[in-house]
Order: structure tokens, then C-alpha cells, then sequence
């Protein structure tokens, strides 16, 4: 906190009224169903996102990061203006329309005005790695939007943080992601695991003890680049959606993994869709994978959660070849963890590179990780950062 204390008076001059910090997150099953209305799983990590923050009233916000080049980005609060609307804001400075598109989501909800709507300085820190599919984005969001509540007396509850974090990045940024990242960086709690619904975002925190178990979740950043801004997310959510409105239902959330046979076959006979197998393989995922979800939290009710290993290997594999998300270096994680007796491993987050996760015994954890490490480098890849995942706090005042 002192670094972040220190940054801050070296931008703006003064010190910050106060600190605060929001974590990343890895997802344990429920990929690419948020936004379909299904069922996800993340926990948050130790990693965080700070933000020290002084409010002003003068109408200017002002952000800066430790981690970016380049001095504070300025912008007034009066002319925010979000991608859709051919504003600049949505672009100015890269990374800073995160925070302005949560400032910008505060104004749109009539929650900015007297003093609220004089601005702020922020200085951010973070070290949740970046393009690793670990939410580093929810998690500038979610601080951004946790203090200015506190900080204005908004008194917003982490899901209306959630909720509108998840407005600022689809309407404000313009990426068409779900709710899950930012519910688990506002929600999530220390030593659990987030069982979400997303359709009405019901949630239970699920005691998540690995350390107990003689068990580790790692990490595997394959550091190869997630952009989730590019497009393909986005053709990915059009395709759930078409098949939804070919089939008659708001979400896929309503198909069950029951009829999921039969509804393929009508998938087939749809004059929109005619003989696309790509639309089925997207709906075929998204109910294995909630159906997974439902899985995994039946066998850590049940206290066996070395058995949810070869849940999240099928994971992958739907991933893989349905939802067509993964790369050659998350596959090689997930072969060389598997081969090396690893319980499971599977891809976590967006896709098109990122991270993997990898469940172990504490005593395989060094061999599996040796293994991918060796895996990468014959396959002539960059080093993987690997680290364990500790189920950590959500977002918080420090």
C-alpha cells in the first residue's frame, strides 16, 4: 500500500484520501456461459489491482498507472463518451477507458451529481498480470468503481459494483463479455470458491480448502497475448445468441443438458442456420459446460474434489474443439500437466491464449510444473509463468 501511497503523491502532489483493492480471478469451470445465462465458478487471486484516490471539483478526472507509459490521462467527466457513440473516451489512452467507462456508467445511472460529479485523481498499481485471462481489466474496474462508492457515500453493494463495471466495459470499452469477471473481483471471499448464476446472479460462496486436501490449483500463464477486443469474443456471443433466437429461447441457459441431442437436430432443420455445424459445436459447449459446473459443485458438496479433475480436462476438450477458444500453448499445458499426473487441468477465461489452470497433489505439484516448463521450451515457446492459486477477498478499502 505504501508504494501505491507514494505513486500517487509523486503524480498528483498530495497524498490520497485512501487506498483501495480489487483481485483478479481464475475460473474453475464455466467457461463462456455468463453471458448465456449459465453457471460459473471463479475464485479470486492474491493478486490485485490498487487504486489510490483523492476526489476533486472541478468536473476532471484524472487517472494514472504505474504500469503504463506516459504521464495521467485527463479527461471531464461531462464528455465521456462510449465507443458506440463514436466518442473518444472509449480509446483515450488504451487502458484508461476502463476507469472513465466506470466513471462514465456512474453518471449514466444518475448516481454522479453535486460534489459525486466533480471527478477524481486516481493512481493505479496492479499485479494482476495483463492479457493472461485473468480478469486484470474487471479488476481496474471494480477498484475504480469500489472506491469512488465509498468515497461519494454511494453505498453500492459489490453486485451493483458488478453490474456496473460489466455496463462500462460492454457499452463504454465496447467488449461484449459477461458478468462473471467482475462479480468474482467484487464478491468472491477468502478461502471460497463463487458458485454464480448468472441469470439472476444468485450466488454461494463454496468452501474451497486445497491446502486441507493435500491439493494445489495452479496457475499456468502461457503469456501468450489475450485480447478479448479483437473480435472473436464477439463472434462467439453472436453465435450463442443466434441459436437462441433460432431456437425460441431468451438465453442457452434454457436448454437442458437433457435435450441436448434433440436440440441439435433442430438446430440442423433451421433455415437460418442450415447445415453450420459451428453454431451447434457453440451450443453443444455451452450446455456440457454449465452441465459441468453443475458437476463439480455436487462433488465439492460432496467433499471429493480430487474427483473434479477429469470434469475440467473435459472442459478443455469443449473448449477446445466446440468453442474453438484455445491455442497450441493452453492445449500443451493441458497434455503435458495431464501426462506428468496432474488430477485435470483445462484453460481458464476468455481464450485465444491466457492462462490454464491445473489441479494437483501438493506432492506432484514441482514435477508437474517442471514438466510443462520442459514441454514449452522443446516446443520452442516462451517460459510459462506458473504460480498456485490461493482463494483470496474481493474487492476492499485497505
Amino acid at each position: 500500500m505504501s508504494d501505491v501511497t507514494a505513486g500517487f503523491r509523486e503524480v498528483y502532489g498530495t497524498d490520497p484520501v485512501g487506498v483501495w483493492a480489487a483481485p483478479g480471478r481464475v475460473n474453475l469451470i464455466g467457461e463462456h456461459t455468463d453471458y448465456n445465462d449459465g453457471f460459473v465458478m471463479p475464485l479470486a487471486l492474491p493478486h490485485t489491482c490498487l487504486a489510490a484516490v483523492s476526489p476533486r471539483t472541478d468536473g476532471v478526472l484524472r487517472v494514472h498507472s504505474g504500469d503504463a507509459p506516459g504521464g495521467a490521462v485527463e479527461l471531464r467527466v461531462e464528455e465521456l463518451t462510449p465507443v458506440a457513440a463514436g466518442g473518444t473516451g472509449g480509446d483515450r489512452g488504451g487502458w484508461a477507458a476502463y476507469p472513465a467507462g466506470v466513471v462514465w456508467a456512474l453518471r449514466e445511472e444518475g448516481l454522479l451529481s453535486g460534489a459525486a460529479a466533480g471527478g477524481a485523481d486516481l493512481h493505479f498499481a496492479s499485479t494482476v498480470p495483463t492479457g493472461a485471462g485473468l480478469s486484470s481489466s474487471a479488476a481496474l474496474e471494480v477498484v475504480t468503481a469500489t472506491a469512488l462508492s465509498e468515497l461519494y457515500g454511494l453505498e453500492l453493494t459489490p453486485q451493483r459494483v458488478a453490474q456496473l463495471c460489466q455496463r462500462a466495459e460492454n457499452q463504454f470499452v465496447g467488449v461484449p463479455c459477461g458478468i462473471m469477471d467482475q462479480m468474482a473481483s467484487a464478491c468472491c471471499t477468502e478461502g471460497h470458491a463463487l458458485f454464480l448464476d448468472a441469470r439472476d446472479l444468485t450466488q454461494r460462496q463454496v468452501p474451497f480448502d486445497l491446502a486441507a486436501e493435500g491439493l494445489r490449483l495452479l496457475v499456468v500463464d502461457t503469456r501468450v497475448k489475450h485480447e478479448l477486443g479483437d473480435g472473436a469474443y464477439a463472434n462467439r456471443r453472436a453465435a450463442c445468441e443466434s441459436a437462441a433466437r433460432a431456437l425460441g429461447v431468451p438465453a442457452l441457459r434454457e436448454v437442458s443438458f437433457e435435450t441436448l441431442d434433440a436440440t441439435l437436430t433442430t438446430l440442423t432443420t433451421l433455415a437460418d442456420l442450415g447445415e453450420d455445424d459451428t453454431v451447434r459445436r457453440r451450443v453443444r459447449h455451452v450446455v456440457t459446460e454449465n452441465q459441468r459446473v453443475r458437476e463439480v459443485i455436487e462433488r465439492l458438496d460432496a467433499g471429493d474434489t480430487r474427483s473434479i479433475g477429469p470434469i475440467l480436462t473435459a472442459g478443455h476438450a469443449s473448449c477446445r474443439d466446440d468453442f474453438e477458444i484455445s491455442c497450441a500453448e493452453l492445449d500443451l499445458v493441458v497434455e503435458s500437466a495431464n501426462t506428468a499426473g496432474a488430477l485435470g487441468a483445462r484453460m481458464t477465461g476468455g481464450g485465444f491464449g491466457g492462462s490454464a489452470i491445473v489441479l494437483v497433489e501438493v506432492a506432484d505439484a514441482d514435477a508437474v510444473a517442471k514438466a510443462v516448463t520442459e514441454a514449452f521450451a522443446a516446443a520452442g515457446h516462451r517460459a510459462p509463468r506458473i504460480f498456485p492459486a490461493v482463494p483470496s477477498a474481493g474487492a476492499r478499502r485497505l
